[in-house]
């Protein structure tokens, strides 16, 4: 399964992958995970937003326990984030009815649509969509840096966008959902464990900062006669991370559009993405508060404008402690980590769902990188262990 993926949406140039939610890419994905359960004899279904679903024993009574993860990468990104979760959930399943599990209730791997928000700027679109945080209205006119709004793309690839929105029946069906994930961090590094439990996810963020100037000639336009965004631009991505350090915090301009984006002319206007994540909301809030400050008095110091919208946010979210201990346990005293990364478990706990994380030990620590990592062995007691949790949560009452 790994092999069949390893080069869809791969750049020769980087060894990144760029698999944006409904790109063509992204669709040779989603017909893999339609194969892989076709070949389990798992009934397919994609839902109201997009998101696959892959069922088995559908029709048995109670509400299902269910796997998965996301096929969407960030630009660049590695090959374990996302996709590692689904191998995992089809590799565990195979390994349960190996060993002679039958189903007590529904089970399901699913892979939601556009977790990462690289193309549509908002991430868990599919699980914030199902669980009502995000509003349909605003999900179809969202728009990727070509100007294509999600609804034009879903359309592209036969999806019909007047359908999205929340999904609170099926949301119901669900006792259980469990995502493992490559580690995003150095945790496990060093340590004997292979595996760790997550319990809760930092509250995060991003924000879009838009400084408006005038575009003017390089060669002939006076320092002082200019309203050059890229100026105030500049100084903010500088405070980002004095803020950020002065509260603790971990914030990142990682993506920047500017116009007309000539060598030879003064910006006219430069887009930014601040993306802010910390232990607790407070810390978050007063470290945009500050950063917005700084460009509003830097932006008059320059003679700009500077426009500023939150995109999305995610607060603190605890996955149930009695769950996360109770996993824990099961694989034989595992740590149980938090994470500053955001997941669909993040927003299916948020909205009721008792959920919970695996992480597999990155040796590099590295992560939404090629440089990304997790070792054969390791993923194979990823594998173990979730085919373990997913067991013991059937039998459940």
């Amino acid at each position: 399964m790994w092999a069949e993926l390893a080069g869809v949406g791969r750049d020769a140039g980087t060894g990144g992958y760029r698999r944006f939610a409904w790109s063509t890419a992204e669709l040779t994905c989603r017909e893999w995970f339609a194969g892989q359960a076709a070949a389990r004899g798992m009934g397919l279904e994609r839902d109201r937003n997009g998101n696959l679903w892959a069922w088995l024993g559908d029709g048995l009574p109670g509400t299902a326990v269910v796997t998965g993860s996301h096929l969407d990468s960030v630009p660049d990104g590695g090959a374990f984030e996302g996709p590692l979760g689904i191998v995992s959930g089809f590799a565990a399943l195979d390994l349960m009815l190996a060993r002679g599990w039958e189903p007590r209730r529904p089970f399901a791997i699913a892979a939601f649509s556009e977790e990462e928000g690289a193309r549509f700027g908002v991430p868990c679109a599919g699980s914030r969509l199902a669980t009502g945080e995000l509003d349909p209205d605003r999900a179809r006119g969202l728009r990727d840096q070509d100007g294509m709004t999600l609804a034009e793309a879903m359309r592209a690839q036969g999806a019909d966008p007047d359908t999205l929105g929340s999904d609170p029946e099926r949301l119901g069906r669900i006792s259980a959902y469990v995502e493992l994930h490559v580690e995003q961090g150095r945790h496990l590094g060093g340590t004997p464990f292979a595996v760790a439990v997550g319990d809760r996810i930092w509250p995060h963020g991003r924000w879009r900062l838009t400084f408006d100037g005038a575009a003017d000639h390089a060669g002939t336009t006076g320092l002082t006669e200019r309203k050059d965004p890229m100026l105030a631009f500049a100084s903010t991505v500088l405070h980002v991370r004095q803020a950020a350090a002065a509260l603790g915090a971990r914030a990142t301009v990682g993506k920047v559009v500017v116009a007309p984006n000539g060598t030879n002319a003064i910006p006219s206007r430069v887009s930014a993405w601040l993306d802010a994540r910390a232990a607790d909301e407070a810390a978050v809030r007063a470290l945009v508060a500050d950063v917005l400050d700084h460009a509003r008095n830097r932006a008059v110091q320059d003679g700009v404008e500077v426009a500023f919208a939150e995109e999305s946010f995610s607060p603190d979210v605890v996955f149930a402690p009695g769950l996360a201990i109770r996993l824990a346990g099961l694989l034989g005293g595992v740590p149980v980590l938090p994470t500053g990364a955001g997941h669909d478990a993040g927003i299916f706990a948020a909205a009721g769902v008792p959920s919970a994380m695996l992480f597999v030990r990155n040796p590099t620590g590295v992560s939404h990188s090629p440089a990304e990592h997790a070792e054969t062995a390791d993923c194979h007691a990823g594998v173990e262990a979730l085919a373990a949790v997913l067991t013991n949560l059937d039998r459940s009452p």
